[in-house]
């Protein structure tokens, strides 16, 4: 009895092996990509012409030969066709969900003629429905024009007779026409009160449509105008995604907006749960409040331990690493001591005594709960109080281990760049310069623009470093934009903004967007290089960004970018593998008909 017992069990055991032998996954790879020319970002092997995927991950890097040895009656080859790739770009501050109305607004983003702008929201207003805006909202410059000036009023007018109409520069000013002016109430006690806010007036003391001011002035007038749906608030989110992926972009960090955890997170779940965020992104929160004076650092507290729990790098995808992680509050902590970016006005300057206050009280309270911060500061004068009151934190509760970083910091002085080095922060620089540096040049002068920022000293530091874009409204979300004017140091205008000694090679420009970005999403050991064991994010580009002239730096896209092993976009010869996207909302979209870019459509 006992023996047929046993030689059942073996008999059933035996099958079950087998069973999985038979299930069991295929050896060899999942993708590989030949006749590239690969520039990894790693010292230890430089340079290939391929490399294999497996499970979402780089599996091996080296020859054709070793790698086609790889492939099994499955693996998906795809040929470069001598074309450069690179890691995949990491955006490492930026604000899609801060633009889930994406779909409403026209994008001049590398349009080359003021000519073609104008006509763009010509050819807009006849498609956008009655009770909705024609809307341009940052990512441009008047400075990239071929004409390099901004549109006149009457041009404006012309353009969009009869529709509300609001063309907004960065968070610089902004241009209503009839339509928009009375919607908003300007004049009247329903337009916004908000402090620093001039309007341009005629001879006879009327508003002209020209209104000047700073963030916060942007931001209420953005919920003064028709809100989208929220799904049309995913496929903003869809389509903006989409335009980062054409320029071989696959991680970014979200740095908050007017659209506060828990709350966003909603629209974001969507894809992540159908497996359709096409790029990885981990975000940082900035809770505004309901309107009025309020703790920034208490409301995110309450948001992240009370309202909503999660933990600093926590993710809520459930299957992307990295996908969608907190990292943090931020960028804004505090609206009493944010010294905004408007290089057409003076530097905003805090009290120091407020600055210190500020970080010993509320910041504080962040290194207690070790909770990541980054902080919004532009000006050298800001960011000395900030870190002589961070000094004294340190002195009580070390900030070893946090990851903390400076926003922007352009100004930052040779003495502070030490000082955050000390105290284990990193600073993510941005690419406003390149639109907006002529504007600086006029209101600080072209010493001052030739060394801001501090790109060579901030390199040659060692300090934790990242180049950004900050879209969708301070400046372009085209990343290529900014690495033309570390490289070449000079603006969308042509100008010189940078000076010789304080440029970049193409090499190190790519790695602040690249191994340099991958610190700010704590994901160093993982994102950044192409090697094996990495996550597989990498993007085929259009041209040879190691030889193209200078003048072609901006102008390179992805024709082929990968995400998680997959393709999340391709073109030109990889058209057909692109995802197809699904249909745009709503209807009458700008992005539609134009696309994200210039040249998209």
């Amino acid at each position: 009895m006992i023996r047929k017992i046993f030689i059942a069990f073996v008999a059933s055991f035996s099958f079950s092996v087998a069973q999985a032998q038979t299930t069991q996954e295929q050896p060899g790879a999942d993708l590989i990509v030949i006749n590239a020319k690969i520039f990894t970002g790693s010292r230890a092997q430089p340079e290939a012409s391929a490399l294999a995927v497996k499970n979402g991950r780089i599996y091996s890097v080296g020859s054709d030969a070793d790698i086609l040895g790889l492939k099994n009656s499955s693996t998906e080859i795809i040929d470069a066709r001598s074309r450069t790739l690179i890691p995949g770009i990491i955006d490492a501050h930026i604000h899609v969900l801060n633009d889930l109305a994406y779909n409403y607004n026209v994008r001049w983003d590398g349009v080359p003629t003021l000519r073609r702008a104008l006509t763009m929201l010509s050819e807009q207003a006849a498609r956008t429905p009655k009770g909705q805006w024609v809307k341009v909202i940052g990512g441009w410059s008047p400075y990239q024009f071929e004409e390099n000036r901004f549109p006149t009023l009457d041009e404006l007018r012309s353009a969009v007779p009869d529709r509300p109409l609001i063309v907004q520069y960065a968070y610089n000013q902004a241009f209503l026409n009839k339509q928009a002016m009375e919607a908003l109430g300007v004049g009247t006690d329903r337009f916004p009160k908000v402090p620093d806010t001039e309007f341009e007036r005629d001879s006879r003391g009327n508003p002209t449509g020209v209104i000047h001011g700073y963030t916060w002035l942007f931001l209420a007038l953005e919920s003064m105008v028709p809100q989208p749906t929220f799904d049309e608030q995913v496929s903003s989110m869809v389509y903006s995604i989409h335009g980062l992926n054409r320029f071989g972009v696959t991680s970014i960090i979200d740095n908050g907006g007017r659209w506060p955890y828990p709350k966003a997170q909603a629209r974001v779940d969507v894809l992540a749960r159908d497996n359709r965020l096409n790029v990885r992104m981990p975000f940082v929160d900035l809770q505004l409040g309901d309107g009025g004076p309020v703790n920034m650092v208490d409301l995110e507290i309450e948001a992240i331990t009370k309202t909503a729990p999660i933990s600093a790098g926590q993710n809520l995808h459930p299957t992307l690493a990295h996908g969608h992680e907190y990292r943090g509050a931020g960028e804004v902590l505090s609206g009493e001591v944010h010294d905004h970016e408007n290089f057409d006005r003076p530097a905003v300057i805090i009290e120091p005594e407020k600055m210190r206050r500020f970080v010993e009280q509320d910041v504080m309270k962040l290194v207690q709960r070790r909770i990541p911060f980054r902080m919004h500061v532009s000006y050298n004068e800001n960011i000395s109080p900030f870190l002589d009151a961070l000094e004294k934190v340190n002195e009580t509760i070390s900030l070893d281990g946090l990851k903390w970083s400076l926003e922007h910091a352009e100004t930052i002085s040779p003495e502070n760049i030490a000082r955050v080095k000390k105290l284990g922060g990193g600073i993510a620089l941005d690419a406003k310069m390149a639109l907006h540096g002529d504007g600086f040049i006029r209101t600080y002068g072209r010493e001052k623009a030739l060394e801001t920022p501090r790109l060579r000293m901030l390199v040659n530091s060692g300090i934790p470093l990242a180049m950004t874009t900050d879209a969708f409204r301070a400046a372009t979300f085209n990343p290529w934009v900014a690495v033309s004017l570390m490289v070449s140091g000079k603006s969308v205008s042509g100008s010189e903004i940078l000076a010789e000694n304080n440029r970049l090679s193409r090499t190190e420009a790519l790695k602040l967007f690249t191994s340099g970005a991958a610190w700010f999403m704590n994901a160093e050991a993982e994102l950044g290089i192409i090697a094996p064991g990495n996550l597989a994010d990498f993007a085929v580009l259009d041209r040879d960004y190691f030889a193209v002239p200078e003048d072609q730096i901006s102008s390179i896209s992805s024709v082929l970018t990968i995400m998680d092993g997959k393709v999340v976009f391709g073109a030109q010869d990889y058209s057909a593998l692109s995802p197809k996207l699904p249909d745009i909302l709503p209807a009458w979209s700008p992005v539609k008909y134009f696309g994200s870019y210039q040249g998209e459509k």
